[in-house]
């Protein structure tokens, strides 16, 4: 057995790997629009902890009655405050001076100026105000369930004739995009400031006491009990829909908010103190990552990498005659996806491809993968897919999946009871003097 001290705990580990990644983003050698992306990557890490690992750790807290889970609980949540203040004194003393340094100006809401303004007016009253829906919080009107993760402004009005203070939640609409341009390229600036500065116009008759922006993070491990589920994707299904008010495990809130509506949010989350996180900068930096696709610039990214076509996966008779030839091996990433791709698209026009059998874990929004799969089927040919349901966060998409496989004439299998499906494997039987399987490389997640 190995010695308790020489082991690592599972989820310290993971933010000792996050702080590897913000490491990435301190880096000066690292090319500045790649920083800025690995800055989002660590919030997106973040998510993913609290949801499952931080959120596990809650759900034993509660069941348990021996300190050391309070503990470590403590002891968790004190290395993700320390890594959230790296995190955002890498952004604010670091990346936005550096961008700006390099032309790329990044406005708080107190830095947009008269002309700023004048055009996020406009832009404010015909694309952002229709969108916005303020829900009142009073005796009538409780506290709204809130989305995972889902942006939100709590806002703190004053009624003139009474001097009584009301409060309000505005739901930012996920459609927006988090970060938006400035007219005449002078900058860039959240939506979440634009939506501030223009607030007062959602409560007229009102007087704007104050606004924070803030999200929430919910309990987003899925459970299913196999043995009881009659039918797993339905259960997975229903499973799913409760995940929307799963516990709240953190929040994020900018910092400045006052001590009283802390006290509030915190109550309406039923959160404890030591799992709010006061960010001076953007409560999201996920968002941050759409910055990249708003500058064209090049030379503050890494150099493009295409990925090697082999000139031997191209023979003109089709990939049948090359690998009745030759095996042929794949290196990915360093060599394209697309001969995989191929080899299915044929297979499924091949006269003579019998079946097709593959495992999906995880796959794109637009799979070639699975298209290709549904031609097989329509063209009568026996295909069938194990579809891992429980794929972290892919769960709807791949039942999504496994309907339209099943529309299409292929048969679909869920996997083995109590184990999820990772490894990755494709095997096409044709018919070549005899029956006789083929294979492409399996050790490779077909996700295209």
């Amino acid at each position: 057995m190995i010695p308790i001290p020489k082991m690592f705990n599972r989820e310290l580990s993971w933010l000792s790997f996050d702080r590897r990644v913000l490491e990435l983003a301190e880096d000066p050698s690292v090319p500045l629009l790649e920083r800025v992306r690995f800055l989002s990557i660590v919030s997106s890490n973040l998510d993913e902890f609290f949801e499952i690992r931080v959120a596990g750790i809650m759900q034993q807290e509660e069941s348990a009655s021996h300190p050391a889970t309070r503990e470590f609980l403590l002891q968790v949540l004190r290395q993700a405050h320390d890594l959230v203040a790296a995190q955002q004194r890498c952004w604010q003393d670091q990346l936005v001076p550096a961008l700006a340094e390099a032309g790329i100006v990044v406005k708080s809401r107190q830095q947009l100026d008269e002309t700023d303004r004048r055009a996020l007016s406009e832009r404010f009253d015909r694309e952002i105000l229709p969108a916005l829906t303020p829900l009142a919080i009073d005796p009538s009107h409780p506290f709204p369930v809130l989305t995972n993760k889902g942006l939100y402004l709590l806002v703190l009005l004053r009624v003139p004739a009474t001097g009584e203070l009301r409060r309000a939640v505005v739901p930012v609409p996920r459609i927006l995009p988090r970060v938006l341009a400035l007219a005449d390229q002078r900058g860039f600036t959240l939506l979440s400031h634009v939506i501030q500065t223009f607030l007062h116009r959602l409560f007229p008759g009102l007087e704007l006491q104050g606004s924070w922006a803030f999200r929430i993070t919910r309990n987003s491990d899925l459970y299913v009990d196999e043995e009881e589920a009659g039918n797993l994707l339905e259960a997975i299904e229903e499973e799913i829909r409760n995940l929307r008010k799963g516990a709240t495990v953190r929040l994020e809130v900018e910092a400045d908010i006052p001590a009283p509506e802390l006290e509030w949010l915190l109550a309406s989350t039923e959160l404890a103190p030591e799992n709010a996180f006061l960010n001076p900068g953007p409560v999201n930096m996920l968002r941050l990552a759409s910055l990249l696709d708003l500058v064209a610039r090049p030379d503050l990214l890494y150099p493009a990498f295409t990925p090697a076509l082999p000139t031997d996966a191209a023979e003109p008779a089709g990939l049948f005659a090359r690998i009745a030839q030759q095996d042929l091996l794949l290196h990915h990433p360093y060599e394209s996806f697309a001969p995989v791709v191929e080899f299915l698209r044929q297979a499924a026009r091949d006269e003579q491809v019998v079946a097709i059998k593959l495992t999906l874990y995880r796959t794109s929004g637009d799979s070639p993968v699975v298209e290709a799969l549904k031609a097989a089927a329509r063209n009568g040919k026996q295909v069938t897919a194990l579809v891992e349901l429980r794929a972290r966060f892919d769960e709807l998409n791949n039942i999504e999946w496994s309907r339209q496989l099943q529309e299409a004439g292929a048969h679909v299998v869920y996997g083995l009871h109590g184990l999820k499906t990772h490894c990755k494997a494709c095997l096409v039987v044709r018919q070549e003097h005899g029956v006789t399987p083929l294979r492409p490389p399996g050790h490779r997640q077909l996700q295209p």
